[in-house]
């Protein structure tokens, strides 16, 4: 065997290959890039940010508490939709509160997010967004429906708290699982790319040229030698100077590193991404996978986001509303994503019609109200069961 490759063999590289009409070389560092042990899902920087993208969009909903009357739901305002949509509790804003809220549901909670409701003298207090580590579901023995949520230690009915759920699980159907299974394997995957991108980007193995000696002397056998004689023949003295070595003694021969494209990290990596945002159900380009599509943004909001915010604003009404004709309701319209031309056009043909008024209109457009309260509709726009009393369809004499 060759110096070089006992060099090579000492020093832990996995391949090298040379040849006579183009020196090259692949070299892997070895010892480094093992990557083991458990990963948490909220440690994956793509879940984390899908998760959290999802959690912020839900959280900038507003709450509605709508009531049923006969001439349709009409929005209420008052002491309960005030804590429900502004301050839940002391310390926390709405947004920051139903964050919490969706984050414990897809990630931290693993399907699962309990929210306790504080009454004084039967009327609503606060909410407050329980810890997934302070929390536990003990099943009740002998029985798959009924359970106990224990916080802290303390065991609660599960009718005295809102606990929102993700995923069902297939046995206990009441708890969530979340997507910790579906999304285990890729997390470690994406991991091992980072590990491996940061061991080549640190590792010592990539010399850019090997110099080869005639013979394994006593000058070269020592890492002082071996500096002497860089510093005699190699390192010039001036940046750019050429060098000047003994042809007889010396040879030189290109280094080309094993690099991330030829592991085929990249692809690797945005397959994974790819696969994250399916499983999440968001879009590739909020993982930094291709480009922004505003159908695809769409889609994302009235399917994932939807789906999401109908259980939470159904677990809130169960819990919260004792009246059967009050409901709550979160506006994610309100995340769609429509140029200002399009809304504006669906609004004035809306107003044609007397469906919205002017200030309606101006409100959608970021203007202020100029006291446009009245609803107008055109001239040859009449009910249906009045087409037959136009003018222009009575006969003369008649």
């Amino acid at each position: 065997m060759s110096k070089r490759k006992r060099a090579a063999s000492r020093a832990g590289q996995v391949r090298t290959e040379t040849s006579a009409t183009s020196p090259v070389a692949l070299w892997l560092a070895g010892g480094d890039i093992c990557c083991a042990g458990y990963t948490r899902l909220s440690d994956n920087p793509e879940i984390m940010t899908g998760c959290l993208r999802i959690a912020e969009l839900i959280g900038s909903m507003t709450i509605y508490l709508m009531s049923n009357t006969d001439q349709g739901d009409v929005r209420i305002q008052n002491e309960l939709s005030r804590i429900i949509d502004i301050t839940p509790n002391g310390t926390m804003t709405r947004s920051q509160w139903m964050t919490a809220i969706v984050m414990n549901l897809l990630l931290y909670g693993n399907g699962n997010s309990i929210v306790v409701p504080h009454t004084y003298e039967g009327l609503l207090r606060s909410l407050e967004p329980i810890s997934a580590s302070r929390v536990s579901f003990q099943p009740v023995t002998g029985s798959y429906r009924d359970y106990r949520v224990r916080i802290d230690g303390v065991d609660r009915d599960p009718e005295s708290v809102m606990h929102f759920t993700y995923n069902p699980d297939p046995l206990y159907l009441w708890k969530g699982r979340g997507m910790t299974v579906a999304l285990k394997d890729i997390a470690n995957n994406l991991k091992q790319a980072q590990h491996t991108e940061n061991a080549f980007m640190r590792s010592e193995w990539k010399p850019s040229i090997i110099v080869k000696v005639d013979a394994l002397t006593e000058e070269v056998s020592s890492p002082e030698g071996r500096q002497r004689l860089l510093e005699s023949y190699v390192k010039p003295s001036r940046t750019g100077e050429p060098w000047l070595i003994p042809a007889e003694q010396f040879q030189v021969e290109q280094v080309r590193p094993l690099s991330l494209a030829d592991l085929a990290i990249k692809d690797t990596v945005e397959l994974d991404k790819r696969t994250v945002a399916a499983v999440l159900g968001v879009p590739a380009f909020l993982l930094g996978v291709g480009e922004y599509s505003q159908p695809e943004w769409n889609n994302f909001i009235q399917t994932t986001v939807k789906v999401i915010v109908q259980g939470i604003q159904q677990e809130m009404t169960r819990a919260l509303i004792t009246s059967p004709k009050w409901y709550l309701m979160l506006n994610f319209w309100s995340l769609l994503d429509y140029d200002l031309k399009a809304t504006s056009d669906i609004l004035l043909a809306g107003a044609d019609r007397g469906y919205i008024n002017g200030d309606e209109w101006r409100d959608r457009m970021h203007m202020a109200p100029a006291g446009l309260k009245d609803y107008k509709v055109l001239e040859n726009y009449i009910p249906a069961d009045m087409s037959g009393k136009q003018k222009k369809l009575i006969q003369d004499g008649e």
